[in-house]
């Protein structure tokens, strides 16, 4: 027996002509499995009533956006003539201005009211006959249900940690009461990251340097405790740059941690951001990432984009992407978050910007089996906002738009202020609305742009890139040893400029001889001398002194 949908009849109040709420409401609605009727504007009690009788709605949705001090009489017209008409049971929602909506909520005859201040997720809650805080109680830890349950939204994910723990304990607080954020991502400071297991090593001059200072367990067991509000988001925080496993121990307990957030080769010498030598921070990133992966629990390699904020050739960034997840695979991890961040280098043209992403995704995905699946995550660039606030908010929203494109899973809403200072909880919840605006505009009808012709030949280009790149990298193999099992092959590529970046220029680990620029919107290899730009494959034979030979076993 075929179950029967339920019914909404929508219609404004009174001589109301504002429609585009309501049928917003009612399209979603009916992707939500409900039959809608449209009364249409300015309908008026007597309308209302007779559209009610003759469809006979299971939900009566009113709308108003004009004097909120009119609400309450045109409401208790409205019940009093459904009573009369024998309707006095149907359920009744409401939806408008803020104000207006505070008026209809007073008035106590309406089942759900709608401010427009509301998440879509909480709409939708409401339409599948969930109580969304219940929902968001039950899935508050675990992040493929709570993906699943907000589709076909992207979850939003915001990183958030001020100089001052007390004020970063209220204002994770209040973004989890604005339920603006799915996740919050714990930024801890220098110090924290680098010394929380060794708190004599502190240097208290480093204090709050770059997030929250997080000194005892406790701490996070409270942030934790804070968060539990509004729509509990996720809670997440980085891996620590140093002590991975002891992080990731404590960061599982204590918050609950939804992923785990680790680079392949930096936090290292490498980068400075410890003093790790590269071979030995290889291996203990790797343990890291097997750690959780042997728990079941989804795992982000923080890799590629590293490699392009420095300024490397898009081919290498592309592999690195390709490498990280099939690290990742080989350690085990079933749930893998791939992370692409656009606008990287600043000046990046936004069709190639979006060919690189399509080729780093093609590799990435080219891994899924039934032990691997990887989920699609895109943000902002870090150095791609402007100083100047209100030039900031606008590439913030242009940048979403095209990062949609990849059709993301989750969007890391990196905070419009980023030029200017760290993000409040004002910032994180306004930058959220933001994105939440620009995918209000873009949920449904978006344009493919991955089937531009100049984006699809700029991608066929890299993936032939990245293939001459991984053939190089395959001969630094051990006979035998699958491109992926054996971390060595990263070391021995990094001090040989197969894998390199401008930025690092005289690194005691790396060659750092390789010269880029932007070329016509992307960034390649230039040759040393003439300043002309090179293929892979002139790179690697100016390098090396030989031709390297694409074998089919790679990639």
């Amino acid at each position: 027996m075929v179950e029967r949908k339920r019914k909404i009849l929508g219609s404004p109040l009174g001589n109301d002509v504002h429609v585009a709420g309501v049928l917003r409401f009612l399209r979603l609605a009916e992707a939500n499995g409900y039959v809608t009727e449209f009364l249409g504007p300015a309908a008026g009690t007597e309308g209302i009533v007779q559209a009610a009788l003759k469809y006979r709605p299971d939900i009566l949705a009113l709308s108003y956006r004009l004097t909120p001090e009119l609400v309450n009489g045109l409401v208790r017209e409205v019940t009093a003539a459904l009573k009369k008409a024998g309707l006095g049971e149907i359920t009744l929602i409401f939806g408008g201005t803020p104000a207006a909506a505070a008026a209809a909520k007073a008035t106590g005859v309406f089942q759900q009211v709608f401010s427009g201040l509301e998440g879509i997720d909480e709409i939708v809650a409401y339409l599948q006959g969930r109580e969304q805080e219940a929902v968001s109680r039950r899935y508050a830890d675990q992040l493929l249900p709570r993906l699943e349950g907000k589709r076909p939204y992207p979850l939003l994910r915001h990183h958030f940690g001020l100089p001052s723990f007390a004020a970063t304990l209220q204002g994770v607080r209040e973004i989890a009461e604005a339920k603006a954020v799915d996740v919050i991502s714990l930024g801890p400071d220098q110090n924290a990251q680098a010394s929380f297991f060794r708190p004599e090593e502190m240097d208290p001059l480093q204090d709050g340097a770059g997030g929250v200072p997080l000194r005892r367990p406790q701490d996070l067991y409270d942030l934790y405790e804070a968060s539990r509000c509004g729509n509990y988001p996720l809670l997440r925080i980085y891996s620590g740059t140093r002590d991975l496993l002891q992080w990731a121990e404590l960061s599982v307990e204590s918050i609950k941690n939804a992923w785990g957030a680790i680079p392949l080769c930096w936090y290292s010498e490498l980068d400075g951001r410890s003093n790790r030598p590269l071979a030995v921070a290889l291996e203990e990133n790797l343990a890291a990432i097997a750690w959780y992966g042997e728990r079941g629990l989804p795992v982000e390699v923080n890799e590629a984009h590293h490699w392009s904020l420095r300024e490397a050739p898009d081919s290498i960034a592309v592999v690195m992407a390709y490498l990280a997840a099939l690290f990742a695979k080989k350690q085990g991890v079933k749930h893998y978050v791939a992370q692409y961040m656009f606008n990287t280098p600043f000046g990046t043209w936004y069709n190639y910007d979006l060919a690189k992403m399509l080729a780093k995704k093609e590799l990435i995905t080219s891994l899924h089996d039934d032990n691997f699946q990887s989920y699609t995550q895109v943000r902002t660039g870090l150095a791609s906002l402007d100083v100047n606030l209100n030039k900031a908010k606008g590439q913030l929203a242009s940048s979403i738009h095209l990062a949609l494109s990849l059709k993301p899973d989750i969007i890391h809403v990196v905070g419009y202020c980023e030029a200017s200072h760290a993000a409040t909880a004002e910032d994180v919840i306004e930058s959220c609305e933001i994105v939440n605006g620009v995918l209000q505009n873009t949920i449904d009808g978006l344009p493919d742009l991955s089937e531009d012709p100049v984006i699809q030949a700029r991608k066929e280009a890299l993936l032939g890139e990245a293939r001459i790149l991984l053939a190089a990298l395959d001969e630094l193999s051990e006979h035998g040893v699958e491109l992926g099992s054996d971390p060595q092959v990263l070391v021995k590529a990094i001090k040989a400029g197969i894998l390199d970046a401008p930025h690092l220029r005289g690194s005691k680990v790396a060659l750092g001889k390789v010269q880029t620029r932007l070329n016509d919107g992307f960034c390649v290899a230039v040759h040393p001398e003439t300043g002309k730009p090179m293929s892979e494959a002139e790179r690697l034979e100016l390098l090396l002194g030989k031709k390297i030979a694409v074998c089919s076993s790679v990639a």
